[in-house]
């Protein structure tokens, strides 16, 4: 099994898709438990690190989307 593609890649992703979701920084981070502070760093071009960008990818990506990367987690949990 593949690893899937990550819904969000870059804060800029995270950006557009909060405002899109019609919600400020603290709305939107504290899903993940990320200040508000350290999303507007991300959302000003700090590099996602690898478990933001699957905490994000849980949070926010289509329910299918979101499955496929909980079962590769747990593959590679148990190998």
């Amino acid at each position: 099994m593949s690893k899937p593609k990550y819904f969000i890649e870059t804060g800029k992703e995270a950006k557009l898709l909060r405002s899109k979701l019609g919600m400020n920084q603290s709305e939107f981070w504290s899903r993940i438990s990320v200040t508000q502070s350290g999303g507007s760093r991300y959302e000003s071009g700090r590099n996602l690190p690898k478990p933001v960008r699957v905490l994000l990818h849980l949070a926010y990506a289509p329910e299918k989307q979101a499955t496929a990367m909980l079962k590769h987690l747990r593959k590679v949990e148990e190998a």
